[in-house]
């Protein structure tokens, strides 16, 4: 999966008619799939990383974390109280923490520091409890200033509708996930492509995020759908300008160009529903890409959040601490 040499410019400008073709299909519904025998593209910013096979079993938690960091299993609180104190000093450490990673808003290079990576889990987890457990989370948030409430509604609101997807798989399966390109360099792909086509950075984000994490997870989907943007192969190529389905900066690229011809951005539920048609994916995305627009820090939170799959047995973490 090395780096594509640059597209020429004719081949960024061809716009395919939109065709009534799914492009994708959300993270949690990936089944097993190979994805290339190389590691991520290359780039001037990091080296290939081999990928690695991960069956849905809970994530080790290796060296125990910093006695001021959560660790990776620590215990969720339920009472909703301890959940919004929780979550609220959570959030903040965090945002301090990115800011440091970004020295005050520069495209970060390389893996996130441990801080960024304990933080961003503990506060992904705080969610995933909160969407599933809606009356406890109603009452944390109510707790809240009315900023962090707001974005809290939003990620849980966002994760609910995702899971509302989850397509259940054996717990035997294994996937195959991978450490993501740094984020500075998938920002730089997301910012190119905006200028090409006109669709927001943060939309196009939100959309790697929801279905692979950044392109941790190299697994196809269970319908056949490929690559960090998760592509249909049909779709692809209809909109693929002759790229690299596994390649990051060309699935990028696509999916502006596809967005672009289904509607966006004048009207990004209308392109969205044709990258997907579900109303809930719809819905998730543009939640993240509005905390992302509101925000540019939690980009790097969520780059952060890491891999979970839902099995016949249960939830289970791939990556991450």
């Amino acid at each position: 999966m090395g780096e594509r040499p640059e597209i020429t410019r004719s081949r960024d400008r061809r716009r395919t008619r939109a065709r009534p073709l799914a492009a994708v299909a959300v993270a949690v519904l990936v089944a097993a799939a190979g994805c290339g025998d190389a590691g991520p593209a290359r780039t001037a910013d990091t080296a290939p990383t081999p990928t690695r096979s991960s069956t849905p079993t809970p994530a080790s938690t290796g060296s125990p974390a910093p006695p001021d960091l959560p660790a990776p299993d620590a215990k969720i609180p339920t009472d909703a109280a301890k959940l919004a104190a929780a979550l609220e000093r959570t959030t903040s450490r965090l945002d301090e923490a990115i800011e440091a990673w970004t020295a005050g808003g520069k495209a970060a290079k390389g893996p996130p520091p441990e801080e960024v990576e304990l933080l961003a889990l503990h506060q992904q987890r705080i969610y995933r409890y909160a969407a599933r457990h809606p009356k406890v989370a109603a009452r944390a948030f109510a707790r809240l200033p009315a900023g962090p409430a707001a974005q809290a509604r939003d990620n849980t609101a966002a994760i609910r509708e995702l899971l509302s997807l989850a397509h259940p798989i054996k717990g035997s399966a294994t996937f195959k996930v991978r450490d993501p390109l740094p984020a500075g360099t998938l920002l730089g792909y997301f910012k190119k492509a905006e200028r090409r086509f006109g669709v927001e950075w943060e939309v196009l984000a939100a959309v790697m995020f929801a279905e692979t994490k950044f392109g941790r997870v190299c697994s196809a989907s269970h319908v056949g759908a490929q690559g960090p943007m998760q592509f249909m192969p049909a779709t692809w190529k209809a909109y693929g300008m002759g790229g690299d389905i596994q390649n990051a900066r060309d699935a990028v690229m696509a999916a502006a160009n596809y967005l672009r011809a289904t509607g966006a951005p004048g009207d990004y539920r209308r392109a969205l529903h044709a990258y997907n048609p579900s109303q809930a994916y719809v819905n998730a995305i543009l939640l993240h890409a509005r905390q992302i627009k509101r925000d540019a820090g939690n980009f790097y939170a969520y780059y952060a959040w890491q891999v979970y799959v839902i099995t016949t047995t249960g939830e289970r973490r791939l990556t991450g601490p």
